[in-house]
């Protein structure tokens, strides 16, 4: 596809074309070697909308004993990232800046990131995660700035076995 082509809207796909988009999007997240550190699983709840749960451990700590920024802004960036790439269907989005608040620490325990869609479909689109703790405390958010790579989706292992290839 040419990188001028203007692709499908999400929203123009039929919701079964959609639901697979979501899960290959999925796949792709699964497989990445970095997540493979992380017991931590994505869900595509729909169009511009993820959501992570992931597990806080102690060997994520920094020195004053509670989970380091890291993983507040891993999580953050992943969730916004993938409900904004729930509208691109033909290239991987690549974070072009992030800025993200931290509200309180985390110990051990469950948390959980929801990314929203908040603008943008052709270029630049801009999503938002917030995390929050096991008691339904918000620790912390985000609001990333995302752009179309030229690295088509359809070229990655991990998006291309969700898709059933």
């Amino acid at each position: 596809m040419s990188s001028t082509a203007t692709p499908p809207d999400p929203a123009d796909l039929p919701v079964e074309g959609a639901q697979l988009h979501w899960r290959a999007l999925e796949s792709l997240y699964a497989s990445a070697p970095i997540n493979h550190l992380f017991a931590s699983r994505l869900a595509i709840l729909g169009e511009g909308v993820s959501r992570i749960e992931f597990e806080v451990e102690p060997r994520t700590y920094h020195a004053a004993g509670a989970a380091h920024g890291t993983i507040y802004f891993k999580m953050l960036d992943d969730a916004a990232f993938y409900a904004a790439n729930t509208l691109v269907t033909d290239r991987f989005l690549l974070t072009t800046s992030f800025n993200l608040h931290f509200s309180r620490p985390v110990r051990e325990g469950r948390v959980v990131a929801e990314g929203r869609w908040v603008s943008g479909r052709r270029r630049v689109l801009v999503a938002e995660a917030r995390l929050v703790d096991a008691e339904g405390e918000e620790i912390g958010r985000g609001t990333g700035t995302f752009m179309r790579s030229r690295i088509a989706l359809s070229s990655l292992d991990g998006y291309s076995r969700g898709l059933g290839g």
